[in-house]
């Protein structure tokens, strides 16, 4: 495969206006495909967050599982558009190295509140990430589906969407079978009546149907995670890549490979045509392979913070938080920081290990602290799987605080990190064994 085709591995459709570029299509043929394209306004508002790396993109990539036309079969009674797949394909400002994050959709992470497509607005809460996609696309519309998309992700990671882009399952299906099918290997059959899949096991062609069965099967595979899913869908979009470099070398195979491709492509206004994002796809081109980093978020099952919950899982801090960072300020994560991740999240700190005892520092001279806002945030924390040791009046502070003892640093990071607006300091007066969180009239009791 070329560093082209793995740069653009993530995002196969437009893996085929690249090698567009050096194919020599006719005129009505590139207007054809550019009309393909289908662009949409993507309406922001509210706070977002800074562009602390000007020059990089960050590309916010989603593989639309919409059960309109094609797509019903997958989903009888849903009216919304869905999100299969969500990543952001970060690209250095020096067009040196590129990072593509995956997001697990059963992250269990905040919805902010968004415009739907009846014109109301939902109310800000927790539930899986995917969920963005389609409350705002409740009516059809991409656009509004993209923006709470980019909202949701930009409130969780502080990292700044630049474009947005989303692909088909319909399309994928068509480029796959331009390509007269990819081969797959699983090494057990394959059952699933949702994916509408029945593989056996061993290496075999697939198309159609049993192609797109198999980047959605999830349940049937493995140990039925989503994380499973990615990596499947990972080596099936490699798959695409180096096939495509290698076999569309005649007119009629390239013609019903991009025309697929392009049909399945919905974009931004700013990324909206062949141009652009050729162009884009030009920049990138000359990455060296071993500065293509592929991520997933760190992450650990929630049930470990809330047994009741068996299906989603919660971002692993702080190592996510500064993954977020580093992609936010345009540093590179490279072999040595994926190591590291890797490493961390053989033990992760989960928040139900953090013991925390909560203060209501809300008081000032000569006036009570105002009752209650200890437990108001205790409650919060219990709801996010803290254990919360116990509440009490503390110090007068005008904004909160987080203090913690020598050797629990790790431990007031994860609060921290689920806190937004704190930093933690270590204290030689902060309670032994215990994170201490003193509130003050700055703390909110919900996110948002």
């Amino acid at each position: 495969m070329t560093r082209r085709g793995r740069i653009l591995v993530w995002t196969g459709a437009i893996l085929g206006i690249a090698i567009l570029g050096t194919a020599g299509v006719g005129a009505w043929v590139y207007q054809h495909l550019d009309g393909n394209i289908h662009g949409v306004d993507v309406g922001l508002d509210g706070d977002r967050p800074a562009n602390l790396s000007p020059g990089s993109k960050n590309i916010l990539v989603v593989g639309s599982d919409s059960r309109a036309g094609g797509n019903a079969k997958y989903g009888k009674g849903l009216t919304t558009m869905q999100s299969d797949t969500l990543m952001v394909l970060h690209i250095s400002a020096d067009r040196k190295w590129a990072t593509a994050l995956s997001f697990p959709r059963d992250s269990w992470v905040q919805i902010p509140a968004c415009e739907r497509g009846s014109g109301s607005r939902s109310t800000p809460h927790h539930f899986k990430i995917n969920e963005a996609f389609s409350i705002g696309g409740d009516s059809g519309d991409i656009g509004k589906a993209a923006a709470c998309t980019i909202k949701t992700v930009e409130k969780n990671t502080g990292l700044r969407i630049d474009h947005f882009t989303s692909v088909d399952f319909q399309g994928f299906k068509g480029m796959v079978n331009a390509l007269g099918g990819i081969e797959v290997c699983p090494k057990q059959a394959i059952h699933d009546k949702k994916a509408h899949l029945d593989l056996d096991a061993g290496c075999q062609n697939v198309k159609d149907e049993k192609a797109l069965g198999y980047v959605r099967t999830r349940y049937s595979v493995g140990d039925g995670s989503d994380l499973g899913r990615i990596g499947r869908q990972q080596e099936f979009m490699k798959a695409i890549a180096a096939k495509a470099q290698s076999k569309l070398t005649s007119p009629g195979d390239l013609y019903g490979f991009l025309d697929s491709a392009t049909k399945s492509i919905t974009t931004d206004r700013d990324l909206e045509g062949l141009k652009p994002l050729y162009d884009l796809a030009a920049t990138v081109k000359d990455i060296p392979t071993d500065r293509l980093t592929f991520l997933t978020v760190p992450n650990y099952p929630r049930e470990a913070d809330v047994p009741t919950d068996r299906a989603n899982v919660i971002w692993q801090y702080p190592q996510a938080g500064d993954l977020f960072s580093d992609l936010a300020h345009d540093r590179e994560i490279g072999a040595a920081g994926k190591k590291k991740l890797a490493d961390a999240a053989k033990s992760p700190i989960t928040a139900h290990s953090v013991r925390v005892r909560v203060l209501n520092g809300t008081g000032t001279s000569g006036h009570a602290a105002t009752p209650g806002h200890a437990a108001t945030a205790a409650a919060r924390l219990r709801a996010l799987g803290f254990t919360v040791t116990t509440t009490d009046n503390g110090p007068s502070t005008d904004t909160t605080t987080i203090t913690y003892p020598a050797g629990l640093k790790t431990q007031a990071e994860v609060l921290a990190a689920r806190l937004p607006g704190t930093k933690a300091t270590q204290s030689a007066d902060a309670a032994p064994g215990e994170v201490t969180l003193t509130v003050g009239p700055d703390f909110s009791a919900t996110e948002g």
